[in-house]
């Protein structure tokens, strides 16, 4: 364990300005500069099929827009990282991430095999004209073309938010892309390092959570790490033991100011911390509540396609400061949750009255 001392104020402080959370881009050619570092970035938790990827609250301007734009132009790819999740990558760092997160087959079931043969064939197909061209079923049709999208052997061209999409054989899009050529190991210790630099420290369970790696592999690839001189290992009070790159070693706080911020479960800090968060708020999460840089709330409720509303907005604050802060807190949480499609019912177990709570939701 390294000696050197680092403080959670320092770590927490960084990891908003490095997030665009201290002070949101108003440019959008910084965009893709974060976008970079955050990498993969998954769409809302819980938005429509289709929908492009975000940085929520780290913009001052709409980015779907730009994000719209880009993946129309193929600047970004559509993929399965990060444990087989739905996420985005800039093109020119495709092959490190399909290296870094790709679940080869080894042996492909008769399914599998009878839908990349139609592809074979007759690619770029739909999910229709495959039912078509194979009589197989829906039901049995996308499982495989998810599995064989895990592998990067078949690529869904998500240019739009339209239902019906191509498939394509991955190889044919991207021959450039020679993943069997690129090794596993300083793929992902590659894209670890960039995680480490957006998440300033992250303990072993942060880095697991985030990647989807297996614990032994984690193990291995931060000993390599710390043996090439990459990280350093050490604990920060409060916060627990774990790694900062080597450029980190000397951080010090810097200002950020009081803040609330409602991120979704597929957000990167929100991943990052998936098992704790999880321990700490329990099942029916819509969202999480990132206060002054660390996680101190949950938005509770039970999430439906339609109108639904929060049924209490959990605050591990001091009573006096929770108290103090309600007003900033639900104004936050209303940002997506509001009239007509949304109430806000309660705040730490109390009422919230409709006159308070509409009067804040206006607010947004």
């Amino acid at each position: 364990m390294n000696d050197r001392w680092i403080s959670r104020e320092a770590v927490l402080s960084e990891r908003l300005w490095r997030h665009g959370l201290a002070r949101p881009l108003t440019q959008p050619a910084a965009y893709v500069l974060l976008f970079r570092s955050l990498q993969p970035v998954s769409p809302f938790s819980y938005s429509r099929p289709g929908d492009p990827p975000r940085l929520a609250h780290r913009t001052a301007f709409d980015d779907s827009k730009l994000t719209n734009r880009m993946r129309a132009q193929r600047a970004m790819v559509k993929g399965r990282f990060l444990g087989g999740t739905i996420g985005y990558v800039l093109t020119e760092d495709l092959p490190t991430y399909a290296a870094a997160f790709r679940r080869p087959l080894h042996a492909l079931s008769q399914i599998q095999q009878t839908v990349l043969e139609a592809m074979e064939h007759s690619a770029p197909m739909t999910p229709r004209q495959m039912k078509e061209e194979t009589g197989l079923l829906n039901k049995h049709i996308m499982p495989a073309l998810h599995r064989l999208q895990q592998a990067f052997l078949v690529y869904e061209d998500q240019v739009n938010s339209d239902w019906e999409r191509a498939w394509y054989l991955f190889g044919a899009e991207w021959p450039e892309v020679l993943i069997e050529d690129e090794p596993w190991e300083p793929s992902a210790a590659q894209v670890l390092l960039r995680f480490l630099r957006a998440l300033v420290f992250a303990t072993f369970e942060q880095i697991r959570d985030w990647s989807g790696f297996a614990s032994r592999s984690v193990s291995a690839l931060m000993e390599h790490m710390e043996k090439r001189g990459d990280v350093l290992r050490l604990a920060v009070e409060g916060l627990g033991e774990g790694w900062i790159r080597v450029q980190d070693r000397d951080l010090e706080a810097r200002k950020a100011g009081r803040s609330v911020f409602m991120l979704h479960k597929s957000d990167f800090l929100v991943r990052s911390h998936a098992s704790q968060l999880k321990q700490r708020f329990g099942g029916e999460v819509l969202q999480y509540l990132l206060i002054d840089g660390a996680f101190q709330g949950a938005v509770l409720g039970h999430w439906r396609i339609g109108p639904h509303d929060v049924e209490d907005v959990i605050v591990e604050l001091p009573h006096a400061e929770s108290t103090s802060r309600r007003e900033e807190i639900v104004k936050a949480v209303a940002w997506a949750y509001h009239p007509p499609h949304s109430r806000i019912l309660r705040y730490n177990g109390r009422p919230l009255s409709r006159a308070r709570s509409a009067t804040s939701q206006r607010c947004t």
